[in-house]
């Protein structure tokens, strides 16, 4: 979210062999004398003697090794197989990826489920943009390796929203489709979200309302209820999509298109994202990032209908810092060079979306469209309301979505946005006129869609990465982008 080949199975495991336990080692029968001891017939006259037998124990079976969270069994570890059918992500993309870990096909089993016995996956390691001498101080100085240790919490929380978001867009990236209609292709992406991290509530769930921005639209367009926008062959698609665990979100975004015209308009984007991802680092003045960016992206030309139109970076659009469930927690990362002040700096511990855009327009967009994106301030004032049903709506959007981002759709679906919260009894009714009331008096901001010149294309990429005390990890990162 933007501010401002054949397939190799390996054979199933063989099931645990039902072990038996009898414990009859001995079943004879043992004399018991009552009155005395039986001792060479002493005594034995007053001595009545009794027989008893041991009783047999019950055969017990030991259980068959479990699958994880109800998948059925053991796990079926597989060979990713399937391509996608849109261009855009790189040649090692496999929509079925998931199934190396032992995933279905589609999706089905929640990513902590396959996760229990081992940690999640690590995302790309690259050192810090430091000079020689201090990139070596981090790598090696005890007492910041004991600092990177002290944050594994955070650091597994926001990988496993990293698998997930993996995983989801994996789903996402099999059923895009020339003729799928959007609302239709956010339902499905969301629903596989809310399954695959177990929604529950602000404890996890989705982070920010799906993204389907197409053509010169560049970001924060998702179909409110009625919209039947359906995806085109010559689309330009951007897909932006959030999970969030306990507050950490995981904001990650790739462009989509059918069209080989336009892969130079993704490929100077995608690069550029990745410059931008180098250039960061612990002390990195974010202008200079901006900078890299910039000169990535512009390098690059596309011919469109016989007329080469230059790339340009879209200059009032940024990437940002991440906070504990604010998706964009105060500093603004640039994509043209001089694009903020100087002396601000990357600090060790932020997390940060790199997000570039660009356009074949004239690269500055403006508010347009109808609104579908809204999110409470993360600093809203107190505000004395009048109208009940504004009372009523706040209510609702505090302990459904608190500060995370929401959209129309999911005011109006059964659970009004969470299942865990609101049960089958959250759906708001006749709320439009709440709404526009909590916009106007300053607790809820509106983010209507951010267009650039009709007729024109936009692209964007991005990743989430932390500042780790001795390295930088692309938390986000997978095979197809």
């Amino acid at each position: 979210m933007t501010q401002d080949e054949t397939t190799k199975e390996s054979p199933p495991p063989a099931p645990a062999k039902e072990e038996e336990e009898d414990d009859d080692e001995d079943d004879d029968d043992e004399e018991v004398v009552e009155g005395g001891v039986a001792a060479n017939g002493e005594g034995g006259g007053a001595a009545k003697k009794k027989k008893r037998k041991k009783k047999k124990k019950k055969k017990k079976k030991k259980k068959k090794a479990g699958g994880a969270g109800g998948a059925g069994g053991a796990l079926q570890i597989k060979e990713p197989s399937k391509k996608p059918t849109f261009r855009g992500l790189l040649p090692t993309a496999f929509v079925d990826a998931g199934v190396k870990y032992g995933q279905t096909d589609p999706p089905t089993i929640p990513v902590k489920d396959l996760f229990q016995s081992k940690p999640y996956p690590v995302g790309e390691i690259q050192p810090h943009t430091l000079l020689e001498s201090q990139t070596s101080f981090r790598e090696s100085q005890a007492e910041i390796r004991a600092r990177d240790i002290m944050h594994e919490d955070l650091y597994t929380n926001l990988r496993w929203g990293a698998e997930v978001h993996r995983q989801v867009r994996n789903f996402a990236q099999s059923i895009i489709q020339p003729g799928i209609e959007l609302a239709d292709m956010c339902a499905q992406l969301e629903n596989k979200n809310r399954e695959l991290v177990q929604e529950a509530g602000l404890e996890r769930g989705i982070g920010f309302p799906t993204g389907c921005s197409l053509n010169h639209v560049a970001a924060h367009y998702t179909p409110n209820a009625g919209d039947k926008t359906v995806l085109q062959y010559d689309d330009v698609m951007k897909v932006d999509f959030g999970v969030q665990i306990e507050g950490r979100i995981i904001d990650s975004a790739w462009t989509t298109s059918f069209n080989p015209r336009y892969d130079p308009l993704l490929e100077s984007v995608r690069e550029a994202t990745n410059a931008g991802i180098r250039a960061s680092g612990i002390d990195v003045r974010l202008c200079d990032i901006g900078a890299e960016i910039q000169e990535v992206m512009e390098s690059y030309e596309v011919e469109l209908d016989g007329t080469t139109y230059p790339v340009k970076a879209i200059r009032n659009l940024n990437g940002h810092s991440i906070g504990p469930y604010q998706i964009h927690a105060g500093k603004s990362v640039p994509i043209i060079k001089g694009g903020c002040e100087e002396s601000i700096k990357m600090e060790e511990g932020e997390v940060y979306a790199i997000e570039t855009f660009c356009s074949t327009g004239r690269g500055y967009v403006i508010e347009d469209m109808e609104c579908s994106h809204y999110m409470k301030r993360f600093d809203c004032p107190h505000v004395p309301l009048r109208m009940q049903s504004s009372k009523r709506l706040l209510s609702h959007i505090n302990k459904t979505f608190g500060t995370l981002a929401f959209c129309r759709r999911w005011l109006e679906r059964e659970d009004g946005g969470s299942f865990t919260v609101n049960g089958n009894t959250g759906k708001q009714e006749k709320y439009m006129g709440a709404l526009k009331n909590l916009c106007d008096v300053g607790i809820i901001q509106p983010y209507p869609p951010l267009c650039d010149t009709k007729g024109c294309y936009t692209a964007q990429y991005e990743h989430t990465i932390i500042m780790r005390p001795t390295c930088k990890e692309v938390v986000s990162r997978g095979d197809d982008y």
